[in-house]
């Protein structure tokens, strides 16, 4: 049965004259003491008690006979702290209300705690004549709320303990709860952290919110003007909350958070990378090891041809001669030999190792560069050269051969480094460029060396071609290699004749059309 609405105030019917004692009889306000849910009890002006009702018995167990001409006191019980007491008292001589909370004993010596609200009766000649105690247990809501703080305190206790940084959200994507591991985050990055890593999640975040799916473990690189880069792992999860407002009591709504992990994997990343470069540094290794195996037969066949070839010359002239059957015997020698010859220098050229067998795949050559730059960094920092390292924004992935390209640019920024280690005095400076135009990419690689002369320009691409002495032990192959892998590529390598300042090789790669 619906409980009817009350009337509004002006509705009511109004006498100023009326008594209310004659609307609402003395035995009506008895029995609303009596049949009150709250303890209620009347003392005189020195405590003792005069009056307690039935549920002032439930609660303390104490009939009436046993408490009235006693003192309130026989309710203390020693935990309550004397300061309670007096400030109590205090606010009663002023013939004011007091209310707190009190440690009651029971009449079987159990405790309770009680939320009591203590009144003075004052009479019409303004002096204090009675107390009207009311008070109520409230041992189980205190347990409760007390349960509640510990909870909340030992899970406040375990977020700030945690290795990761924790931080929770509302809504709008304000912070409402923080832990320790968070706030250090906030001076590394220079902001909120919440607000940096969600920017570059953005994309996904807004497409898991949608489903209501959660993310977990999302790598995220932090690039930031004068600091060092950061990683971090990411981790994402909604959940709601009911409202426990008044307005949503018999209306209930929901609250949306957002809770974010953050883990630094900084140095996760850095372990990773040192093992790619590592792993980089063995594969190039072999592909140098296979280089020089290369570099040695095709050395040996390119030097056994000339003597062969004069060897073949000698037996077309025999042939022509053949003035006497004791040239006879020499020429079938020579001609043995020729053909030997041209057999072995076919098994070298057999064994010459084939490196277009790799895979073709996309390719960041940003990437590509960064690495090799990073695997001749010792070597850099041991001729005290300064890198200049100017990548495109936005490179677009080309078809190729990685261990091909990673061999190619190895090679012309080792060349760079050596010719810097042949200038002497001025500045030692190498620069790498990386730019993307409609449909080729151009990595431009400038030292401050001596340069190329430009008689030399096309030269220096030649196989066994070398400027260093022979006591440096160079075969002149890095080079020619270098634009073999180029053309194998579909590009082109080139020596920019017109700058002055040392070399610029500027390398062309083409890229699908649409791709810059």
């Amino acid at each position: 049965m619906s409980q009817p609405i009350p009337p509004d105030d002006a509705d009511l019917p109004r006498d100023e004259t009326v008594d209310p004692a004659a609307i609402v009889p003395p035995q009506v306000f008895r029995l609303v003491v009596e049949q009150a849910a709250l303890a209620i009890s009347i003392t005189d002006a020195h405590a003792h008690i005069l009056y307690a009702n039935p549920t002032f018995e439930r609660v303390t167990g104490y009939s009436q006979a046993e408490v009235i001409g006693n003192n309130e006191s026989i309710l203390s019980y020693r935990v309550t702290p004397k300061i309670v007491y007096e400030t109590l008292w205090a606010q009663l001589k002023r013939q004011r209300p007091w209310n707190g909370l009190l440690v009651n004993r029971r009449k079987d010596g159990s405790r309770y705690l009680a939320d009591l609200t203590i009144t003075p009766v004052v009479d019409d000649a303004g002096q204090t004549t009675h107390y009207l105690g009311m008070h109520r247990d409230v041992t189980e809501v205190h347990r409760l709320e007390r349960q509640v703080q510990n909870h909340k305190a030992l899970i406040e206790s375990v977020v700030d303990a945690a290795q990761v940084a924790i931080v929770l959200l509302d809504e709008n994507e304000r912070v409402l709860l923080d832990n320790l591991e968070y706030k250090k985050l906030i001076g590394d990055l220079g902001g909120e952290p919440a607000a940096v890593l969600m920017a570059t999640l953005r994309p996904e975040i807004e497409r898991a919110r949608a489903s209501r799916r959660s993310l977990a473990n999302r790598e995220v690189l932090v690039e930031q003007a004068g600091r060092t880069p950061r990683w971090f792992s990411c981790s994402i999860s909604w959940f709601e909350e009911q409202d426990v407002s008044a307005d949503a009591f018999y209306e209930p709504t929901k609250r949306n958070y957002l809770l974010l992990t953050i883990q630094d994997i900084n140095e996760l990343k850095q372990q990773q990378e040192a093992i790619r470069i590592n792993g980089l540094r063995a594969l190039l290794a072999e592909q140098e090891r296979i280089q020089s195996l290369r570099e040695t037969l095709a050395g040996a066949v390119y030097q056994l041809e000339g003597p062969l070839n004069m060897l073949a010359a000698a037996v077309k002239m025999l042939d022509r001669r053949k003035e006497t059957s004791a040239d006879e015997p020499l020429a079938t020698a020579l001609d043995d030999a020729v053909r030997n010859g041209r057999e072995t220098l076919d098994t070298l050229r057999a064994s010459i190792p084939d490196g277009a067998g790799e895979q073709v795949l996309p390719v960041d050559l940003n990437t590509v560069l960064r690495d090799i730059i990073k695997l001749s960094t010792p070597r850099l920092l041991a001729a005290g050269v300064v890198v200049d390292w100017q990548p495109a924004a936005e490179l677009p992935a080309i078809p190729g051969r990685i261990t091909q390209l990673c061999t190619l640019f190895k090679q012309l920024i080792d060349n760079a480094v050596e010719a810097l280690n042949e200038s002497r005095g001025g500045p030692r400076e190498l620069r790498v460029t990386t730019l993307a135009s409609t449909d080729h990419l151009e990595i431009v690689i400038e030292d401050s060396g001596p340069g190329v002369p430009e008689e030399w320009r096309y030269k220096v691409f030649e196989p066994f071609f070398t400027t260093k002495g022979a006591d440096q032990q160079h075969l002149g192959m890095g080079l020619a290699i270098a634009q073999e892998i180029v053309s194998r590529h579909g590009g082109t390598l080139d020596i920019d004749p017109s700058y002055q300042v040392g070399c610029r090789m500027c390398v062309q790669l083409p890229c699908p059309q649409g791709g810059a």
